[in-house]
């Protein structure tokens, strides 16, 4: 593709060079996309793995190896006006979003018992009503050929002593499977992908040896893996994949 016809994609939750957003961004440059991404570094500030102040600057470098147009913005997606902003800011500096990856997520660990009100309401605005005002931004703003459009959102089933990500993942599923259907009259596709276990800094030494022992190919997850899935889904030849909800996990059964 000409520079002039890469079409334009959206990931949000790319804060780390490590993380999976950032893999899916790289795997849809190289595969003829221009990218923005979306990034929040309080939330990485909160996590024990902290902020990666050259993340941006690396990973737009990368990106723009492939030959793509790169635009960064930082967004809180558990802001209500985030969502549309962030579709409207990408438009202005890329043009019109056709493929539209949501990676982005709170997590934090906390059971039945002692979730708190707040951190509940926090992740079913980050993880789910997000989704849905991106879904909404991205629909009315939709401007290209029928067939074309791709929306994807990541998920897990992870729930047990994690009931407030488990539970709006959960939310986020249902929405993303009922845009396929509800926006089939733009002729895009809406599919939600689980990934597993995939080692992001994240996991001890206890953890990783159990995500192997429980996964049929013997080894975790990476980034790539899930961007592989994901630039098939947003290609042509991936147009016939709709309102599914895929694992792509090596066989892993927790």
């Amino acid at each position: 593709m000409s520079e002039t016809k890469r079409p334009v994609a959206l990931v949000t939750g790319v804060g780390r060079r490590i993380g999976i957003g950032a893999g899916i961004a790289e795997g849809l440059a190289a595969s003829g996309w221009d990218v923005a991404f979306s990034y929040l570094t309080g939330y990485d500030e909160r996590m024990p793995w902290g902020p990666d102040a050259e993340a941006r600057a690396e990973l737009t470098g990368v990106l723009e190896a492939h030959g793509a147009r790169v635009l960064a913005v930082e967004a809180d997606l558990q802001d209500v006006e985030a969502p549309a902003a962030l579709i409207t800011q990408v438009r202005e500096g890329l043009g019109p979003v056709r493929a539209l990856v949501m990676a982005h997520c709170e997590s934090v660990d906390s059971s039945i018992l002692d979730t708190t009100v707040e951190s509940f309401d926090r992740h079913f605005a980050v993880n789910a009503r997000a989704v849905w005002l991106l879904i909404k931004a991205y629909a009315e703003q939709y401007d290209a050929p029928f067939g074309t459009g791709r929306i994807v959102a990541l998920t897990s089933d992870h729930t047990t002593h994690n009931l407030p990500y488990g539970a709006s993942k959960g939310a986020l599923d249902r929405i993303t499977l009922a845009a396929a259907e509800e926006l089939k009259h733009l002729g895009l596709t809406a599919n939600v992908v689980n990934p597993g276990p995939v080692d992001t800094g994240w996991m001890s030494p206890q953890i990783k040896r159990w995500g192997i022992e429980a996964t049929a190919l013997g080894r975790l997850g990476t980034p790539r893996d899930t961007a592989n899935l994901i630039s098939f889904l947003c290609s042509e030849q991936g147009g016939w994949m709709n309102g599914q909800l895929l694992y792509s996990n090596g066989g892993f059964k927790p």
